[in-house]
């Protein structure tokens, strides 16, 4: 590792591979979202109602691959079909009362365990992180020309 982007890339490894273990283990029940649904719904909050061909542009899957994943929102009640608010012909995803609601616990969980790992870091600390990992994912998202909305 004789480079800092080596170092990098082997810590954003561990990273995923620690978010994905802990994730089911630090839930309290099995009712949790997948990574694909928490992200689904993440966008769908912040662009509002959105279509397969939307949710296709937006991350670059394809639309089987889509169709699976909101078919078991739908499933869920994560989400609902709505006729397009434009008046478009595609119908659109609309995040449900109850996918909100999911949606804030699980992010309430997944900040509460952040909070927990970084208790000993000062609050500097954490805000010069999240400026670096903000501009990181600005930077990855401005190469792959799909940007993310932010509050």
């Amino acid at each position: 590792m004789d480079k800092p982007t080596h170092l990098i890339e082997f810590e954003t490894m561990l990273l995923g591979r620690h978010l994905q273990l802990s994730a089911p283990r630090l839930r309290r029940d099995s009712q949790y979202l997948d990574r694909s649904a928490y992200t689904l719904l993440s966008r769908i909050r912040m662009e509002g109602p959105m279509s397969i061909g939307q949710l296709s542009e937006a991350f670059g899957l394809d639309a089987s691959t889509l169709n699976r994943q909101t078919a078991a929102m739908l499933r869920a009640g994560l989400v609902e079909r709505i006729p397009d608010p434009d008046g478009g012909i595609a119908r659109k995803f609309r995040i449900t009362d109850g996918g909100e609601r999911s949606l804030d616990a699980e992010r309430a969980e997944n900040i509460r365990g952040l909070e927990k790992v970084m208790a000993g870091w000062d609050p500097e600390e954490v805000a010069v992180f999240a400026a670096y990992l903000k501009r990181l994912n600005i930077d990855i998202e401005n190469l792959d020309g799909r940007p993310w909305p932010r509050p």
